[in-house]
């Protein structure tokens, strides 16, 4: 078993990433209406920092950037990302209730929050308890960025299998990610995802999983769970039609 979410999955993340974000230059990129009101040399927090592409983009781009993540798994792999690009991040092993206690707060002029995290939070309550840790490490007029699975359309569409539709290459290595999302029907009970790569060999096929815990939110639940945090929503491009959106919030 592993010790936290994502250690199982940490080996084959890559085979899920978009080919645009599987490399730090790509991540940076995709937040670049976000990073370009940063200050030059900004202290920067990716607080859920699975592989580290888009720390290390952030480093090489000249800010002063802290990562870490649940997942020691995922915290190993963004430190060796970080060493093989020669970017300075200091990664660490840490949960979103541990925040606090890290001696930061006040401190970050931008927290991100990507890659369908926030999902994780147990509940409303957890999830408003993130948010204002995430808060609490900002400095007065800081900037949260969060992303999110628009979950109103994939609850829409029915709980299912999903096979990717193409094979993904990654490392000479070819793959097939499948999602299996199952609802127990209410938004504010737990929900779960089965997600896996299968890897090809020749002939031979090697499947690498993992069950996640989910607890979906709605948009406009989002919305409240940042106020109730201390934070004044910005920005969002969510829309009905649109697989993930962004939000953003000041302190």
């Amino acid at each position: 078993m592993p010790d936290a979410p994502y250690d199982a999955l940490a080996e084959v993340y890559d085979w899920l990433v978009p080919d645009e974000l599987m490399t730090p230059q790509g991540s940076v990129a995709a937040f670049g209406d976000v990073v370009r009101v940063l200050e030059p040399d900004a202290r920067v927090l990716d607080c859920a920092a699975g592989t580290g592409q888009l720390a290390v983009g952030l480093a090489r781009r000249g800010f002063d950037v802290v990562a870490t993540d649940r997942s020691g798994a995922m915290v190993a792999r963004t430190r060796a990302l970080a060493a093989e690009h020669g970017a300075a991040v200091r990664a660490l092993k840490l949960a979103w209730d541990e925040l606090a206690g890290a001696g930061w707060q006040g401190v970050f002029a931008a927290v991100f929050c990507v890659g369908n995290s926030l999902v994780h939070a147990a509940g409303v309550a957890a999830r408003r308890d993130a948010l204002a840790a995430m808060a609490g490490v900002l400095r007065r007029g800081g900037l949260l960025v969060v992303t999110s699975r628009n979950w109103e359309r994939l609850r829409d569409a029915g709980w299912r299998l999903e096979v990717g539709e193409r094979l993904v290459e990654r490392h000479g290595t070819t793959g097939l990610p499948i999602h299996a999302w199952t609802s127990t029907g209410d938004w504010d009970e737990r929900h779960e995802a089965d997600v896996a790569v299968a890897l090809l060999d020749g002939g031979a096929v090697t499947t690498r999983g993992e069950r996640l815990a989910l607890w979906p939110f709605t948009h406009e639940a989002l919305h409240e769970d940042l106020a109730a945090a201390g934070l004044r929503p910005e920005r969002s491009t969510y829309a009905p039609d649109a697989e993930r959106y962004l939000v953003t919030a000041r302190r």
